[in-house]
């Protein structure tokens, strides 16, 4: 459990920079430049990776029909609804929407995959999202007055991560994390790349600039190629539930990230969100914890 904490953590911390550099990105590459950029830096960050590891022959054994239906849902998809939603909604307040990402990944198990749920997660997920609301200082209509066309797009983006992470448990149980992660990336970047061809192709000749290549490296080799590696590493030795618990902590980090590089005010409100969202995040992984017990018992 400490080491599915630990990863936990760092890529929420990696992930807080996400929308930050979406943000940035949107403006000046569209929302097809976005997603295949993105692709092409992570998928290149684990090209990388498994060339030094001399995996590459590996990926001849992997299974390309589901691979593409996770790459299509955990990459291409949500990313660009995620692009959409920031164009019109600020970026911490995508994080915060994306923070429901749990719920729905708890709704579409329990409905569609016969998860089952002790009382314990439930209160959970609960006490969680009563975290982010109260970074919201209780103003849930705050979600709804910056766009709703914004906020839609995103949690739109979150369905879309929860059906992918229950996808990735069933079907890519048997495959390596490095592969999982470089072949989604690889095959959400040529979905991408066929629509910024036809739809947008000057997007191929928007690199010139030093914020634009320094934020997709962020977005790219971090928040993608490096960020996919922890998050599959979750989903396998944890759940799918725990994995998508990194979106509670996201918002956090996020504003953590604004406080340091944009002197943003950390106010009361976000430190006791903060703990809330912690406690949330242990209650919710109490399954885990106790499957492993019992694991090391028959052991």
């Amino acid at each position: 459990m400490r080491r599915l904490y630990l990863a936990l953590l760092t890529l929420s911390l990696i992930w807080g920079t996400s929308f930050l550099f979406i943000k940035i990105l949107v403006g000046e590459l569209g929302v097809g430049g976005v997603v295949f950029w993105r692709c092409v830096f992570g998928a290149g960050t684990l090209f990388v990776l498994l060339a030094m590891q001399k995996k590459l022959f590996d990926l001849k054994k992997v299974k390309w029909l589901p691979l593409l239906l996770i790459a299509l849902l955990n990459n291409a998809l949500p990313w660009a609804l995620i692009a959409v939603s920031e164009m019109s909604i600020s970026s911490s307040m995508a994080s915060v929407v994306n923070a429901t990402t749990p719920i729905w990944t708890i709704l579409i198990g329990f409905t569609l995959f016969a998860s089952k749920l002790e009382r314990t997660q439930w209160l959970g997920v609960g006490v969680g999202f009563f975290g982010i609301l109260v970074l919201l200082e209780l103003n849930v209509v705050q979600l709804f007055q910056d766009n709703l066309l914004g906020v839609g797009t995103m949690l739109g983006a979150t369905i879309c991560y929860g059906f992918g992470a229950h996808l990735s448990r069933k079907y890519l149980k048997d495959i390596p994390i490095t592969i999982i992660s470089f072949t989604t990336l690889l095959l959400a970047g040529i979905v991408s790349g066929i629509m910024v061809l036809f739809f947008q192709p000057e997007a191929f000749l928007q690199l010139g600039s030093m914020t634009v290549l320094f934020s997709l490296i962020g977005l790219g080799v971090f928040g993608s190629g490096i960020a996919y590696l922890l998050y599959y590493y979750m989903v396998k030795e944890g759940s799918a539930e725990f994995a998508s618990l990194v979106t509670y902590i996201v918002p956090i980090t996020a504003m953590l990230w604004g406080s340091l590089i944009l002197n943003e005010q950390i106010t009361f409100s976000m430190l006791i969100g903060l703990v809330l969202i912690f406690s949330g995040v242990y209650l919710s992984s109490y399954k885990t914890k106790q499957q492993r017990a019992a694991n090391k018992v028959v052991a």
